[in-house]
């Protein structure tokens, strides 16, 4: 059985490609240049690099297929495969810009050392960031991808990407004052201030020494700035390059944004401002991202990374049966799971636990149904009132959503595999096995998928409230224990 999808990259209102589709674009590129090539510049060798001209190439026409074998539930002795292929395909010019914006992502750098901000068309030599690894890595595990060389990219070192919560219909940034302290946190270093050895260091010679992401930004432990002393500061630059280098965003503007978020929650204070960069710019009068723009650690900054933590933490109520949802009792630990998911700041620690305990796979496999859901109901509707071609292209790629979730958690030996009641995953697999021959029978089975995704998804919701995980060797997870850890106490601390 074969499902193909070719749809449009989505596109937010500030014209920036939606942040997960960037990433799975950057990762099935990568996947198509396998195995990268050791090429010489300047005399030097360099493994894993690849040059311009074959990442416009394969972008001009790119395919990523995941296959599933299983078992026919109807006949035990029948082996099914079902196979999904997303297709990009694009202009070589496009191709060409969509290569800059992963420059500008942070994702790729031209390899021998020479700072390059402009994608060539071709003759460069590129290699992988830190964070681009760190994307590529991500993105193979949750797909069941095993190649040797994204081993050896991890095992050069992986850093820890501070992932941001985005709104998933508009794909913008969540930045309530508690996430924002959530970012400040890991910005500024939970371990405390993260100071340079010399005031003297321009920020760029300072990148290496983040290593793993966890350290935060680097500081002048005093600096003199018009004759007055400060302490604990650092440049524009500094900010927006930690933030692009050591968290999910990949557009500069969101760094500003954040940035300027610092500023206006009392976080920092500005003692120089770039003024010239202000004439340039008129609506960056409270954050400019330059070397000339010092900002400085205040008393609301101290206060939070001493222990002043989240405003609004997740109680921790006791008691059992407190609510009734679609006639499922909801017990304590349950109620508590949903203050956290609606809660994006204390959801991005969740979050941490989670990966850190090796259960990401339950959230996201929670946060995908629940932005599938949504565009399934539409899509079906859509269809069933105008059976056109715009349509049926919507039901393509709704169907295609539905075998990938279903690939990459549901099937048995997925690379995500989740514990879910047996009768539930026989009739997913039942569903899953259906063979559709015309556009317009697609409707039917995914109205038939949208009740059993609601049920996978309600299976999980217990399955992370209650911690249980079907092998004894890996860490609990629950919501007591995440909501008890010492690692998350000052944050969650009222």
């Amino acid at each position: 059985m074969h499902q193909t999808s070719s749809g449009l990259l989505r596109m937010a209102d500030d014209d920036r490609p939606f942040t997960k589709d960037f990433e799975d674009l950057f990762s099935t590129l990568i996947v198509s240049l396998l195995p990268l090539s050791a090429y010489r510049v300047r005399l030097t060798k360099i493994e894993y690099t690849f040059l311009s001209e074959d990442a416009i190439n394969n972008l001009s026409s790119l395919k990523f297929s995941q296959a599933n074998r299983i078992r026919d539930p109807n006949n035990p002795s029948s082996i099914i495969t079902t196979t999904i292929t997303s297709t990009f395909s694009m202009a070589k010019d496009v191709a060409r810009s969509t290569c800059q914006r992963f420059v500008e992502a942070r994702l790729i750098e031209l390899a021998g050392g020479k700072y390059q901000q402009v994608y060539t068309m071709k003759g460069s030599v590129w290699l992988l960031t830190t964070k681009g690894i760190a994307v590529l890595d991500y993105f193979c595990a949750r797909n069941g991808i095993y190649e040797k060389q994204v081993s050896e990219l991890a095992d050069l070192g992986v850093i820890q990407l501070l992932h941001i919560e985005r709104d998933p219909q508009t794909d913008k940034l969540i930045h309530d004052q508690d996430t924002i302290d959530v970012i400040f946190r890991r910005f500024v270093s939970a371990g405390g201030p993260n100071f340079k050895s010399s005031v003297k260091l321009a920020d760029s010679d300072l990148l290496q020494d983040y290593r793993d992401g966890l350290g935060g930004v680097k500081m002048a432990a005093e600096l003199m700035v018009n004759g007055k002393k400060y302490r604990n500061t650092f440049t524009g630059k500094a900010t927006t390059d930690w933030l692009m280098d050591y968290s999910t965003v990949m557009d500069k503007r969101e760094t500003v944004e954040v940035a300027a978020l610092f500023v206006e929650y009392e976080l920092v204070e500005p003692v120089a401002q770039d003024w010239t960069y202000m004439s340039q710019n008129p609506g960056c009068n409270i954050f400019q991202p330059t070397e000339y723009a010092i900002y400085q650690l205040i008393q609301g900054g101290r206060d939070l990374i001493n222990g002043s933590g989240l405003r609004g933490r997740v109680s921790e109520r006791e008691g059992g049966a407190i609510s009734q949802r679609n006639g499922i009792n909801v017990d304590s630990s349950t109620q508590r799971l949903n203050e956290i998911l609606n809660n994006p700041a204390v959801r991005l620690l969740f979050r941490e636990q989670l990966r850190d305990t090796h259960c990401e796979e339950n959230l996201s496999f929670y946060q995908d149904v629940h932005e599938f859901l949504p565009r399934c109901k539409a899509a079906t509707r859509a269809a069933q009132k105008a059976r056109n071609l715009n349509a049926m292209d919507g039901i393509k790629e709704i169907m295609a959503q539905v075998y990938g979730i279903y690939n990459a958690y549901l099937a048995p030996g997925s690379p995500c595999e989740l514990n879910i009641d047996h009768q539930l995953r026989n009739s997913l697999a039942t569903l899953m096995t259906k063979v559709v021959d015309q556009d317009i029978a697609m409707i039917y089975p995914l109205q038939e998928a949208m009740p059993l995704f609601e049920d996978a998804q309600t299976a999980v919701l217990k399955l992370m409230a209650s911690g249980r995980r079907p092998n004894p060797n890996r860490k609990q997870d629950s919501v007591p224990k995440f909501l008890s850890s010492s690692k998350y106490e000052q944050q969650l601390r009222n």
